[in-house]
């Protein structure tokens, strides 16, 4: 028995929420980046091979690109340090929570670094849903691709000229528009359509979009924990405050008691 309540002691002592935000949170970057990754860099060799066959036409978008793949590593990096950071919070407050009214005490500087954590999570959660809308732009751009492939495949296109049907990624910036051929139509651009480079693109710049959804749900049920958590801490500190207050008063009073006892036991003697 005694092994057994250690372990529910034990179990009680876990923020579950922060764990289940950590959780959220990691698995939301985890996709983000891993398929962000990857699909960029099949978009720049789709760009590569059907819409930009000189070097210079599409070498912004290859720095632009690798450039983007860094913010990634630094972002993978970053939030798994913070997430980590966010969790140790969340067994801190909880251990304050769980023994408010033992002899734990909260400090200043503690209540401080909750108060900086609320803040910190709020404008990394700003942040990250400029983060999720920027990452359905090519979500928009690829599905506007796919849907056109598929218009080539149905009965009022086959009753045209499919060769009218065509892509031009120049209007989207992605190349300058003097890059060659810079668009693709008919066969060209249904031939595009089953490359493994524009199917996989496709579904990851999806996936990185949810992650990056999920990644903003962690945020904000990270910012109502920790908002939570440090109201408690005030609130805990204020009863600390006023029960040392009150015990204070009554030693004192205790004091006067026993003082006004002496000086009528020594009037009386005398």
């Amino acid at each position: 028995m005694c092994c057994f309540e250690c372990c529910i002691k034990c179990l009680g002592g876990v923020p579950y929420a922060s764990l289940v935000a950590t959780i959220l949170c990691f698995s939301g970057v985890a996709l983000f980046c891993g398929c962000g990754h990857v699909a960029l860099t099949g978009t720049v060799t789709m760009v590569e091979n059907h819409f930009s066959r000189v070097t210079s036409d599409h070498a912004t978008l290859t720095d632009v690109v690798q450039i983007l793949q860094y913010i990634i590593y630094g972002i993978a990096c970053f939030f798994f340090l913070y997430g980590i950071i966010l969790l140790a919070e969340g067994f801190y407050t909880t251990s304050a929570v769980k023994e408010m009214h033992s002899e734990f005490k909260t400090t200043v500087c503690g209540r401080c670094i909750s108060a900086m954590f609320v803040f910190l999570t709020y404008i990394l959660g700003l942040g990250w849903l400029g983060i999720f809308g920027f990452s359905t732009v090519p979500v928009f751009l690829f599905y506007n691709m796919w849907t056109t492939c598929g218009a080539m495949k149905s009965p009022i296109a086959n009753l045209t000229s499919v060769d009218n049907i065509c892509v031009d990624v120049r209007q989207y910036g992605i190349i300058p528009w003097n890059a060659t051929p810079g668009k693709a139509c008919g066969s060209t651009l249904s031939d595009i359509c089953n490359t493994s480079e524009f199917y996989l693109s496709y579904h990851l710049y999806i996936v990185a979009c949810a992650g990056a959804g999920a990644t903003v749900i962690a945020l904000i049920h990270y910012l109502m924990i920790l908002a939570a958590n440090w109201a408690y801490l005030k609130g805990l500190c204020q009863q600390t405050h006023a029960y040392q207050d009150i015990q204070t008063r009554d030693d004192q009073e205790l004091q006067d008691v026993q003082s006004r006892s002496k000086e009528g036991l020594n009037s009386s003697y005398s």
